[in-house]
């Protein structure tokens, strides 16, 4: 029998990357897949977000693997998208047992201006950290009345752990300042939702082969601070993760593999939190 046969799991940013990794990776294992995705960009980040075509996409993988998908476009930022979007996923699929928070963006300080990067804190902020807060809170009230427990994963980063090392730049704070903000709310919801058998978990992943690492701005950055490179490295001789290597661990920790496992933080990441 499938791990996850029978549920039904909820993922942000399920467009590309990550978030698409992880609905095809579940709907293997038996889940059905309400994912969301804002399908625009942001403008102060300047490499291109998902798209409405490639959210459709994602769709058609999770449909090739026999399980059912419902696709929404929704903006983490703003409560009221998410809770139609779940209004609509229950319609259709009846309950969701599994949430992936997983949107999220990276800036790392662009801009010359205190006024872009105020814009960039504001933006990054806003979907990392209140768009896991808002993703939440719009799931939880289904499954704490359909009473049957539950799992919850946030997505944080190797930054949600350790600082990570700029040199001589100021502008990278937000992303790290969100990261680590994703833990303390793992934390809150691991206690708030243990009543009703709601496991909550955040994983962290090392540098994985998404448009948010492969694209000109992180080029320009590496480019402008080439010591970065070594201090961005894993200790694992890899360079980077496939999206699948974080799937597999979003699987583990959504299914009853880890039924006992709440409130932890689980790196993925090639040893680089210990290097």
């Amino acid at each position: 029998m499938a791990l996850l046969e029978g549920k039904v799991a909820f993922i942000t940013g399920a467009a590309r990357g990550q978030g698409r990794a992880h609905a095809r990776r579940l709907a293997e294992e038996g889940a059905d897949i309400i994912g969301v995705d804002l399908c625009a960009d942001i403008d102060s980040v300047k490499y291109s977000l998902g798209s409405e075509e490639e959210l459709q996409e994602t769709a058609e993988l999770v449909e090739r693997t026999g399980r059912r998908a419902v696709t929404l476009r929704a903006d983490v930022r703003r409560s009221a998208d998410l809770r139609a979007a779940v209004a609509a996923g229950l319609a259709e699929l009846g309950h969701i047992d599994i949430v992936v928070a997983n949107a999220g963006i990276a800036s790392m300080g662009v801009g010359p201006t205190d006024e872009e990067l105020e814009e960039s804190w504001d933006d990054v902020i806003a979907v990392n950290l209140t768009g896991v807060w808002n993703t939440v809170r719009a799931c939880a009230p289904a499954m704490i009345e359909r009473n049957e427990g539950g799992s919850i994963i946030l997505t944080s980063s190797t930054a949600g752990l350790k600082g990570l090392t700029s040199p001589g730049r100021l502008g990278s704070e937000a992303y790290g300042a969100s990261k680590h903000g994703v833990v303390g709310l793992m934390r809150q919801f691991a206690v708030e939702l243990s009543a009703a058998r709601i496991r909550v978990n955040s994983v962290h992943p090392t540098g994985v082969d998404t448009m948010m690492i492969r694209n000109p701005m992180m080029e320009k950055f590496l480019g402008e601070f080439p010591e970065a490179v070594n201090n961005l490295s894993n200790l694992l001789p890899v360079e980077v993760l496939e999206p699948r290597d974080a799937s597999d661990t979003v699987l583990f920790l959504a299914s009853d593999l880890s039924r006992y496992i709440t409130g932890v933080t689980l790196p993925v990441d090639a040893g680089f939190t210990v290097k």
